[in-house]
């Protein structure tokens, strides 16, 4: 139910919501959503906290990962999931549209549009999906420099500054790059495309008191693991950041090839979301019966 109408609006800034999540035992699963309907799903499904990909949403969009899309667009997105939810959102900032300046305005209008967290990664443009190849990495120094005018910029924003360096410079180069990105400022540490079990034990034995963040990206360089198991890594979040995207295109590749050639969508109704379950989904009812209560359609009382 949209929270806007089920009679429980958030309380308090969405950054201080996220980190009372954190705190609580155990590790805070982050399912990725793509937009106001899946975060609504995610929430009906009880999670308590959404995670905004980049990938996902240049996907959506008819485009490919590579840092083309606006801070203005993001928002959109951010707007629509939260106001949806009412949940936390972290939220895929790239990295950071360009420079530290870039990234203070990017902060802000990410803080405005209702984001609880934003991680920023250590790539040059046009960056890519972590788990790719040849991806081109930034100066530390530089990127440090980011995070510490994106903790500079933010009011309640969580920061989270994830490093793609284990590709290239191993566990050690990751490792020290986030030493760097922690003493700017950083409030957690995202080590990406970490290839085995024993690098995600590397990394945490290596950054005690860090908090960190997995990514259980499907098809990538990272072996499949279960939230239970990152947990008994250590890590305090794990994010699915493309799923419910993948999951979605499929299911609409299969609508329209079943279309194309039967002229029909009688093949597919079965797995289809009924009306009544779209109306339930989204509170129709809850938004007419609201409607209703505060205000009735009077006709004017016009005379010649």
């Amino acid at each position: 139910m949209p929270y806007l109408v089920a009679n429980d609006l958030p309380d308090g800034a969405a950054g201080a919501r996220l980190r009372a999540l954190l705190e609580a035992p155990g590790i805070l699963r982050l399912p990725g959503a793509h937009n106001g309907m899946a975060a609504l799903q995610a929430k009906a499904a009880g999670f308590q906290a959404l995670y905004l990909s980049g990938a996902a949403m240049t996907a959506s969009m008819g485009l490919p990962d590579l840092g083309i899309i606006t801070v203005d667009e993001v928002a959109f997105f951010i707007r629509q999931i939260a106001r949806a939810s009412g949940l936390p959102v972290l939220v895929d900032g790239d990295t950071g549209y360009g420079e530290a300046l870039n990234v203070m305005h990017m902060v802000r209008v990410f803080d405005e549009a209702g984001a609880a967290a934003v991680h920023l990664e250590d790539q040059l443009l046009p960056k890519k999906c972590g788990h790719l190849n040849d991806k081109k990495l930034a100066d530390p120094a530089d990127m440090a420099t980011k995070v510490a005018a994106a903790v500079r910029a933010r009011r309640d924003l969580m920061i989270v500054a994830r490093t793609d360096a284990a590709a290239s410079e191993g566990v050690e180069g990751a490792v020290a790059r986030a030493r760097l990105y922690v003493e700017a400022g950083a409030d957690a540490i995202f080590p990406e495309a970490l290839t085995s079990v024993e690098m995600f034990r590397q990394v945490r034995a290596a950054l005690p008191g860090v908090r960190l963040l997995a990514n259980m990206t499907e098809f990538g360089r990272t072996p499949a693991l279960t939230a239970a198991e990152f947990e008994e890594l250590g890590y305090d979040m794990v994010i699915w950041p493309v799923s419910s995207l993948r999951v979605a295109n499929k299911a609409q590749a299969e609508l329209y090839d079943a279309l194309a050639r039967d002229g029909a969508t009688t093949a597919l109704l079965a797995r289809m979301q009924t009306r009544q379950e779209l109306y339930d989904t989204i509170g129709l009812g809850t938004f007419e019966a609201l409607d209703q209560s505060i205000a009735a359609s009077v006709t004017p009382d016009w005379k010649v």
